[in-house]
């Protein structure tokens, strides 16, 4: 659609920048219940939170075969690909010890929450999710 875009992830959703290979040792207590909760990388993401006992995530990728749907990992690469701006929030990263070299390459720096205040102010459209 010829238009730019900007994505700035943080929080739960901020897994997916870290390099799959990557485990979060953590450095202090909470850092580290976190990195026991969720395994860092975007080909450890769950398809579903409902898990069945394991057959929520696989239902979800078997009918995403069917429908030929790409999984996130080829949509995050789609969206570089296509210029797209990721933002890595900065905080998020202190929280969860993490350092740029942790993550995937192609994202643009860390920022704050200002910066994405900034982002979102200039845009011609807005959507948070």
């Amino acid at each position: 659609m010829d238009m730019e875009v900007s994505i700035f992830v943080t929080f739960w959703g901020f897994g997916a920048l870290v390099k799959d290979s990557k485990r979060l040792p953590g450095k202090n207590l909470m850092q580290k219940m976190l990195s026991v909760m969720q395994r860092p990388g975007i080909s450890h993401r769950k398809l579903s939170k409902m898990n069945f006992m394991g057959m929520g995530p696989w239902m979800m990728f078997l009918a995403c075969q069917e429908v030929q749907r790409l999984q996130a990992k080829d949509l995050l690469g789609m969206c570089q690909e296509l210029g797209v701006k990721i933002y890595p929030c900065q905080m998020t990263m202190d929280l969860f010890g993490l350092n740029k070299e942790d993550l995937i390459d192609g994202l643009e720096e860390p920022v704050g929450a200002a910066t994405m205040l900034q982002l979102a102010t200039d845009a011609d459209s807005t959507l948070f999710i």
